[in-house]
């Protein structure tokens, strides 16, 4: 709401007098306008974020958070700091396997701020029933809404916006109470080092891998000889073959005559 073009039912008094009063009074003000705060009790709520770095990529970084779900966290300030052991490290000190805690402290404070609003000037116009233009001390004229249903006090008498006449001296306060929510983060980052791989127990023999040397390809061999066929020498001939076929048959004949002689043929 801009000062001084409008007012509201709370808390608004005005203080009028009759042109007269112009000049009792040595001069006349300008708006003032004071504010003042008032605060309630603050609540705290503490959120903590822990996850793993899995990327470091310049100035972006991934983060695989502990729910499993990975999360990229563009553009890291130069500025940001992660406390590590003890000492402070920006974007890229870190490693992936780090393990990284974001705590998160969020304050919520209710406060009203109460705004109060001062105005002096003569009646320059009124326009029933909800404005009056009023003069200034720099004799300029301002315009200010009234309320529906305001009453002001002229010599004691209750009158509305009809009951204001020109060149009345009118002193009017305004005083407006908001109710606000004033909400502060403050967030820390802390971080571990990947631990180093566990050294196997004492009792358990350490096999140590030994490249031997790669043996030289073997040379094809030529394909070996066929095996020599023995042939009959060429002093051999084929007549033996020939007089044991003609032994066997001259015993066959032979054989069948007898069996002849013997059934009586």
């Amino acid at each position: 709401m801009k000062a001084g073009n409008s007012w509201m039912k709370t808390g608004l008094a005005l203080a009028v007098g009759t042109i007269c009063s112009v000049f009792a009074v040595p001069s006349i003000a300008q708006v003032e306008t004071t504010q003042s705060t008032k605060a309630g009790p603050a609540s705290k709520e503490v959120t903590v974020e822990r996850g793993e770095v899995v990327l470091v990529n310049g100035n972006d970084l991934v983060v695989k958070m502990a729910d499993g779900s990975f999360r990229h966290i563009a553009n890291v300030p130069e500025s940001a700091k992660i406390t590590v052991d003890g000492r402070q490290l920006g974007i890229h000190d870190l490693k992936p396997g780090m393990k990284l805690q974001r705590t998160i402290i969020t304050t919520t404070t209710p406060q009203v701020v109460t705004t109060v609003q001062t105005v002096t000037g003569k009646v320059w116009h009124v326009t029933p029933p909800n404005s009056v233009i009023l003069q200034l001390e720099d004799n300029t004229n301002q315009s200010f809404k009234i309320p529906k249903g305001q009453k002001f006090n002229v010599n004691g008498e209750m009158v509305d916006a009809f009951g204001l006449r020109k060149g009345m001296v009118v002193t009017a306060t305004k005083i407006v109470e908001v109710p606000e929510t004033l909400v502060s983060q403050q967030k820390h980052v802390t971080g571990t080092m990947p631990s180093p791989p566990s050294a196997p127990p004492a009792d358990v023999p350490i096999l140590i891998a030994k490249s031997e040397p790669t043996p030289a390809p073997a040379t094809a061999e030529a394909p070996a000889a066929p095996a020599p066929t023995k042939t009959l020498p060429k002093t051999g001939s084929e007549l033996p073959l020939i007089g044991l076929l003609g032994l066997l048959c001259l015993t066959a004949s032979l054989g069948v005559k007898i069996l002849r002689a013997n059934i009586g043929v």
